[in-house]
């Protein structure tokens, strides 16, 4: 994913794009001494960040546990996190320019009590189907104020300090991180899987506070009316296209229902591109596609994300239910992928500056694809230091050694003028990757298992081995073999993604180190 094209080494991608800043005559509520409020500012701006970027870590290692008390299915339990994202990725492009049109500020703030208001009602809620609502109301106020948190940087910031700023910045997000997986797991175990979307509370009051305080209103004067009708179409082909992959482990794939969805999805998204082709200010610019280069960066973001979403998915369940670890010791288990990226960016990051970011883009993918290949091997039951952790390695050197190289090749494939679409257009390539990802994962889980265990009941066994048993009854040794087919050939399907990441970079990034975006 993109990041600022002056802090391209080490920092983590913004969610959207930058602003042109222009300020209101509104100030921020009292009169603190700049360099207070610069800091209350950047604390405020971190804080909205880490409600989204730590969500997903952290709900992810509470899913078995959800899975298991509220009784849902494969095809159910995934739209926990696919709700998520399908809004977050649909909308993240509308949001910051909702931020332009009607002032920053106030969208981030609009933005974090949506989110907060969501995570009471995930926190509460006794159903799955609730849940989902839930979490497609936080991925409406994600992708307001995820775009608007960064854009915020340089409206607070100028030149001279922006470079700090977004280091400190990318510095606590890489360690929030770090800590989602620890924290969601712990949580999950000592408290409530319920604790994991009530600890936001206190968090996005305390953001809300300081930005009202802190961050003065900006807006740009000439930006136009977000475009509301090309993401109520994005959603539309989304949802259709996640709604139809989940329901195919129920419907089958040889049922009329799946390939009318399916259809009906392709109608929409050719409904949304002829939108924006017509539109004056499209949420996706078309015309970017003309750069070979940048098309090539995208598929390989959608494919690269694809592999990685679709393997950390499924993680917790594997070893929660089929090793039997806990919650705690899966957050630890994911630990070192963080560690490692955070860590080792920085550097990947500053290579491919000196020697250009191909080799790495071709590079990195291979080495996550050698890490899902590695996951496949391990047997139940087997030691995570011998067994899994080579894999979880090979997975994060990839993923560190790409995601850096990934910005440079995404700022020099366009002008310098379009850098901030185009980064906005990444990030929601990622996020969409994710969401097809986890779909398309659970319906090869589902059909593999089914055709392990040869059941009428096969799908209702599968829930039971993915929530632990809860209603379903006891789970079997032969269900949880079963499961590790399935397991396995995922990240087989997650290895063949990473390699086709591999390939759209041989095919298209270009050779030498990226022009400069001074």
């Amino acid at each position: 994913m993109s990041q600022s094209p002056r802090k391209r080494s080490g920092t983590p991608p913004p969610e959207g794009p930058p602003p042109r800043v222009s300020f209101t005559a509104e100030a921020a509520v009292g009169t603190p001494r700049p360099a207070t409020r610069k800091a209350l500012a950047l604390a405020a701006i971190i804080l909205g960040s880490s409600l989204a970027f730590i969500d997903s870590s952290i709900v992810g290692v509470a899913l078995p546990a959800i899975q298991g008390e509220l009784n849902a299915s494969p095809g159910l339990i995934q739209w926990v996190t696919n709700g998520y994202l399908l809004a977050l990725g649909a909308l993240v492009l509308v949001g910051g320019a909702a931020g332009d049109r009607y002032g920053r500020r106030r969208v981030f703030i609009a933005g974090t009590v949506i989110f907060t208001v969501a995570s009471v009602l995930c926190g509460a809620v006794w159903t799955a189907e609730n849940l989902i609502a839930g979490r497609i109301l936080q991925g409406l106020g994600a992708a307001l104020l995820v775009p608007t948190a960064l854009a915020l940087i340089p409206v607070c910031f100028d030149s001279h300090e922006r470079g700090r700023a977004l280091g400190v910045w990318a510095g606590a997000s890489a360690l929030g991180a770090a800590l989602g997986p620890v924290l969601g797991g712990w949580l999950t175990d000592a408290v409530t899987w319920r604790a994991v979307f009530l600890i936001n509370v206190p968090v996005a009051v305390l953001a809300v506070l300081l930005a009202v305080f802190a961050i003065p209103e900006s807006r740009d004067r000439e930006a136009g009316s977000p475009d509301w009708l090309g993401a109520g179409l994005a959603v539309l082909t989304l949802g259709l296209l996640g709604w139809g992959l989940s329901a195919a482990t129920e419907w089958g794939l040889a049922s009329l229902r799946f390939w009318a969805v399916l259809t009906a999805s392709a109608a929409a998204l050719a409904a949304f591109l002829a939108v924006e082709k017509r539109a004056r200010q499209p949420m996706l610019p078309l015309a970017l596609f003309r750069s070979r280069a940048f098309t090539g960066v995208n598929l390989a973001t959608v494919s690269l994300y694809l592999a990685l979403s679709g393997v950390l998915y499924l993680l917790p369940f594997e070893w929660m239910r089929v090793d039997e670890v806990s919650a705690t010791q899966v957050g630890a288990g994911l630990l070192p992928f963080a560690a490692i990226m955070g860590l080792g960016s920085p550097l990947a990051g500053r290579l491919a500056e000196r020697i250009g970011p191909r080799p790495f883009l071709v590079g990195g993918p291979a080495l996550v694809a050698a890490g899902l290949l590695l996951m496949i091997w391990p047997p139940v039951g087997a030691d995570y230091w011998t067994a899994w952790f080579p894999g979880i390695v090979l997975l994060a050197l990839g993923m560190t050694v790409t995601v850096a190289p990934l910005t440079a090749a995404l700022f020099s494939s366009v002008d310098a003028h379009r850098a901030s679409v185009a980064s906005g257009v990444n990030n929601a390539a990622a996020r969409i990757g994710g969401m097809v990802a986890i779909a398309l994962f659970t319906l090869v889980l589902s059909l593999a298992f089914e055709g392990a265990l040869q059941r009428a009941d096969a799908g209702a066994r599968l829930a039971a081995v993915m929530g632990g048993g809860g209603f379903q009854g006891a789970v079997s040794e032969v269900e949880k073999a079963a499961f590790r087919l399935g397991f396995q050939i995922c990240m087989g399907v997650g290895a063949l993604f990473a390699l086709a990441a591999s390939a759209a970079a041989a095919l298209t990034a270009p050779k030498g180190p990226a022009p400069s975006a001074d």
